[in-house]
């Protein structure tokens, strides 16, 4: 919206500012940042006063969670309140990579919503179907898929694009909306699998959020496309500004998440969050490297897969308890040490990520 600003420069002053995109994003990470400080107390008092017993804690779960019983949930609407906001504001609004990715993360965010409210108002963990959950999933990301389709270059289009090998493109023809619905829902699910400690979910977010945030800006730079021999996607690099936006929101909430949490960030914020960066990766076409950056997710959902199907050919288990962050506790992990030795998994996977724009 604050880019209009630009139709009253002359090209000298202030508003000349709001043409680049490193300054709006600066400005989108402040506006979250605040938005989490001042809005995050208010909104954590309404939601204990509403949810009453707040989020229930599973029976089978770890010992040590039941503390935890009476935190509210449902967090995540702090952080995509700070995302909403500070992307309206910040970013330019006829850009259609940043309308899909927002239409991506609001409609993953509205079934979270509906997932949180379930589970609160019945007080178990059984919310909305399962089943239903996925089908909206799935629609809401082939619409996405299609929608990015649209907006890629002609070369790009439908082709599936490799970190390392850069002159390969796989064209996947028909298959590129199944393909990246399967990407969108799947690190949508992830994240969601991952949230099961205070601040596991949300500081690797942030993490793989800010180095899709800097691909996205790359890859929307022909100049940088050349030097780094990467493939130009016209109009991504706006979507800095949205990457700005999770990571000024997150620390916003990060600060009332930090262990012990005064709030759970719920299926609102992890669905949403990690649906954001599956449409991010399918708009700049970094699909692959997203499974690197947001590897910590890959895992957590695999150890899931893992155990559910040998459980079933078996009878036995292959962790202690599934997602694996549960396995550790099992073990007897602190869960600040569980927390900060996956963050650091997380900031070495992205570095990861971020190396393959050179690497040829």
């Amino acid at each position: 919206m604050l880019y209009w600003l630009t139709a009253l420069s002359d090209g000298g002053d202030v508003f000349n500012l709001f043409r680049y995109i490193t300054f709006r994003a600066g400005g989108a990470f402040l506006t979250a940042l605040l938005f989490g400080f001042i809005f995050g107390r208010p909104l954590i008092n309404v939601l204990r006063k509403r949810q009453g017993k707040g989020q229930p804690i599973r029976t089978d779960g770890p010992e040590g969670h039941f503390a935890k019983a009476g935190t509210p949930t449902m967090g995540g609407l702090l952080i995509v309140g700070a995302l909403l906001t500070s992307t309206v504001l910040w970013a330019r609004l006829d850009n259609p990579f940043v309308l899909m990715v927002l239409f991506v993360t609001m409609s993953f965010a509205l079934i979270g919503f509906a997932d949180d409210y379930a589970k609160v108002k019945k007080q178990n963990t059984e919310g909305v179907s399962g089943k239903l959950r996925l089908l909206l999933g799935f629609l809401i990301a082939g619409i996405a898929a299609y929608w990015a389709a649209q907006y890629h270059p002609a070369e790009l289009t439908n082709r599936l694009a490799f970190p390392v090998f850069k002159d390969t493109l796989l064209n996947l023809g028909v298959f590129f909306v199944p393909f990246s619905v399967i990407v969108i829902v799947g690190a949508a699910n992830a994240v969601n699998l991952t949230d099961g400690l205070d601040g596991l979910a949300i500081m690797p977010v942030m993490i793989a959020a800010g180095t899709l945030g800097v691909i996205a800006y790359a890859v929307g730079r022909v100049d940088f496309t050349e030097y780094l021999d990467v493939h130009y996607v016209p109009g991504t690099g706006e979507i800095l500004i949205f990457t700005a936006g999770i990571f000024g929101g997150g620390l916003g909430f990060l600060w009332y998440n930090a262990p012990p949490a005064a709030v759970f960030m719920g299926d609102t914020g992890s669905l949403a969050l990690g649906g954001a960066l599956g449409a991010i990766a399918v708009a700049t076409k970094h699909e692959i490297v997203l499974a690197i950056v947001g590897g910590l997710f890959v895992v957590e959902a695999l150890s899931v897969i893992i155990q559910v199907f040998y459980f079933k050919r078996t009878g036995k288990r292959v962790f202690l308890m599934a997602p694996i962050h549960h396995h550790y506790e099992k073990k007897g992990w602190a869960e600040p040490q569980i927390v900060i030795r996956f963050w650091i998994i997380s900031l070495i996977l992205a570095l990861i990520g971020l190396a393959t724009l050179k690497v040829r």
